[in-house]
Formats: structure tokens, C-alpha cells, sequence
């Protein structure tokens, strides 16, 4: 990565986010997954980009630079964005991969700083059919074992089974990204917590799609699960102004293992982003 630098903002209840800063352009900002920070999660992609594109990468509170708080709850964590955004000085692009798309989108109904938004396997949890569900809560459950034993690596590397196949959790367990992200399971067991006690509508619900004028491109990996792609499905069938996209050979850690052919996709997008519905 070129030229780095760091960029924070202050929330609206006081919570420091921040992130470092790659490349020259065009600003776009990185929303990360669910497991890690936004230096370890778009390490792989954003060199491909920084020749076009200025990258913000900041992380969810708690994480990265950011600064800790404990509310983590459904709202809270897309103001975070809203907020965040703000403070680029410009119209930005958005992008967010899996539990991070979903804030992402939100965000595109409720901030004016946003220009075009990509989306890589959004988690559309009203699409999961009962052994999917089970399947999740069964892994958060391994997970929170693991972690109250204090063996944090091993319960983010538990957790990633729902999404990751075989071969990509053998990848990102060589390339470190499980011993790295371990220490924030404390704080994603409390996203889920505070995300369970949510009551109102979700990104999800196809009302709240449907209200989302700003431009979308979502992605999701030729050889991804079934919940992925129906994921992906969902938010193109009702956001207006959509477009979806098929990364060839990825699965659901495509940042990770797939860098350079996601990058191009979103550079192809963020350079003119008019999808038109699918």
C-alpha cells in the first residue's frame, strides 16, 4: 500500500473511529466482515486499488483504531458509518463485505455522502432456510465455548465454518487471519448479542430495500454456499437501482483469497456506477 496515512471520526455519542488511509483518487470507504478490522480484512485488495482510488479503512468500534463503547447494537453500528462518512469531505463510494454490507446498505438510505455502494455476500438472514439457521447458531454456539475457555483463535476459526468453505478456512488459517482476528470474538459475541435484541425492521426486510435510490452492485463468489447467493439474490431483486455480479472460483472469504478479480470489479463499478436492475 501506498502512501498511508490515518482519518478518524467522531461519532455522534463520542466513540473515535478510525482507520489508515491508502492510494490517491476518488475516496472510497472499506466496511469490513464480521471477524476482523479494516487493515485485516482489505489488506489483500486495497494494493490493487491505490493507483485509482483513495481507501479509507475503518474499523467497526472496538477494533483496529477505533475506540471501544458498548453499544454495539443494530443502529448504532450503521451511524457509525453515517458518521464516519461525514468527515471525508466528499461523496464516497461504500463498500462492505458479509456482516459488514449489511450496516453498509443501511447506511446508503441514510447518509447523502455516499455515491454508489458495492456489496460482497451481504447476510440476509430473513433468506435462511431452517438448517442454515441452525447451522449458524450452531457455530456461534462453538464459538462462545471456545471463547469462554480463552482459546480465541480457535473460536473465530469455529465461527468461519458457516461461511468459509474447506479450502478457505485452510487459507486464511495459514495466512494468520484467525490467529489475528481472535481477539475480537469478546466483541462479536456482543454484536450478536445486541443484534438478538433488535426489534424493528432490518436492511433485510424488502421495504427497506426498495427505499434505497443510491446505485448498488453486489457480489458474490461462483463457488460461495447457497445462503450467499440467495443473499446476493435478495438485495437485487428489490433495490431499484442494482446490479449483481459473479466472482469466478471464490466463495464467501473472496477479499482474502480472490483479491485482484474483486478489485477489478469494483474498480469497473466505482469508476461508473450506473447498474441497472437485474
Amino acid at each position: 500500500m501506498t502512501r498511508e496515512r490515518t482519518h478518524f471520526g467522531t461519532t455522534s455519542d463520542g466513540v473515535r473511529i478510525g482507520g489508515t488511509v491508502h492510494g490517491e483518487g476518488p475516496p472510497i470507504v472499506f466496511w469490513h466482515g464480521a471477524y476482523g478490522d479494516g487493515d485485516l480484512d482489505w489488506r489483500g485488495l486495497v494494493p490493487h486499488l491505490t493507483d485509482r482510488f483513495t481507501c479509507f479503512l475503518p474499523s467497526w468500534r472496538g477494533r483496529g483504531l477505533s475506540e471501544d463503547h458498548t453499544d454495539l447494537s443494530y443502529g448504532r453500528r450503521i451511524a457509525d458509518i453515517v458518521d464516519y462518512l461525514a468527515t471525508v469531505g466528499e461523496p464516497t463510494g461504500l463498500v462492505g463485505w458479509s456482516g459488514g454490507a449489511n450496516p453498509a446498505l443501511a447506511a446508503a438510505e441514510e447518509s447523502d455522502s455516499i455515491n454508489a455502494v458495492a456489496l460482497y455476500e451481504p447476510t440476509m438472514g430473513s433468506v435462511m432456510d431452517d438448517q442454515e439457521r441452525q447451522s449458524f447458531v450452531g457455530t456461534v454456539t462453538r464459538m462462545a465455548e471456545f471463547a469462554s475457555g480463552g482459546e480465541l483463535t480457535e473460536a473465530v476459526r469455529a465461527a468461519a465454518s458457516f461461511p468459509f468453505n474447506e479450502d478457505e478456512i485452510a487459507e486464511a488459517d495459514d495466512a494468520g487471519y484467525f490467529e489475528s482476528s481472535g481477539r475480537y470474538v469478546p466483541n462479536l459475541l456482543s454484536v450478536f448479542q445486541q443484534l438478538r435484541e433488535h426489534q424493528g425492521p432490518t436492511v433485510d426486510d424488502p421495504s427497506v430495500l426498495a427505499s434505497i435510490s443510491t446505485p448498488v452492485l453486489v457480489l458474490h463468489g461462483a463457488d460461495t454456499k447457497q445462503f450467499w447467493v440467495g443473499s446476493a439474490q435478495h438485495v437485487a431483486a428489490h433495490v431499484p437501482n442494482s446490479s449483481i455480479q459473479t466472482i469466478a472460483n471464490a466463495g464467501h472469504a473472496g477479499p482474502i483469497t480472490h483479491p485482484a478479480a474483486l478489485a477489478e470489479a469494483l474498480s469497473r463499478f466505482f469508476s461508473s456506477p450506473e447498474p441497472t436492475h437485474p
